[in-house]
């Protein structure tokens, strides 16, 4: 049987470049984004270890990235606190590719078109690895979260509502 053959995405040549190790899935989609939880379920993986990436605004126009487990919701109050900004808010989907280069249900925190503060939930760290978007929709890289969170010079902060 054929090995199927992953087309490198920005991601995974970051991840190649600085020589982490990391395992690529892949997932049966449609046109549109995939929820973070149907993933999981998909990969038989707990969907805490599952992360959507998630891109905010502050009110200076400043643009942050958070990595939240995929069932759980952004609080944008302790968003703002993390970055120490005085408020953000989701940017509109139309604006994703834009500011990441990426799709809606495709964005990885890795491999942005620019440089971001990035935050990720603290709760990554209570796994080996964790898993989150490989920057195109139906891929999903798997990966240290230490590794991941050095490699970005990213932060750790509660960011999830209770």
């Amino acid at each position: 049987m054929k090995k199927e053959k992953i087309e490198k995405t920005n991601a995974m040549r970051l991840l190649d470049r600085a020589g982490i190790p990391y395992r690529v899935h892949t997932y049966p989609h449609g046109d549109g984004p995939s929820l973070g939880v149907d993933v999981a379920a998909h990969l038989q993986i707990d969907p805490a270890m599952v992360f959507k990436t998630l891109l905010c605004v502050s009110l200076k126009k400043q643009y942050y990235v958070f990595v939240v487990p995929s069932n759980a919701e952004l609080d944008l109050k302790k968003c703002a606190k993390a970055v120490k900004a005085k408020s953000v808010e989701l940017i509109p989907v139309k604006e994703i590719n834009q500011v990441s280069g990426y799709v809606r249900g495709g964005c990885s925190p890795l491999g942005m078109k620019k440089t971001y503060v990035t935050v990720f939930d603290i709760t990554c760290l209570r796994f080996d690895t964790i898993v989150f978007s490989a920057g195109k929709i139906g891929y999903q890289i798997e990966t240290n979260p230490h590794a991941v969170i050095k490699l970005l010079g990213a932060s750790t902060a509660a960011i999830q509502k209770e």
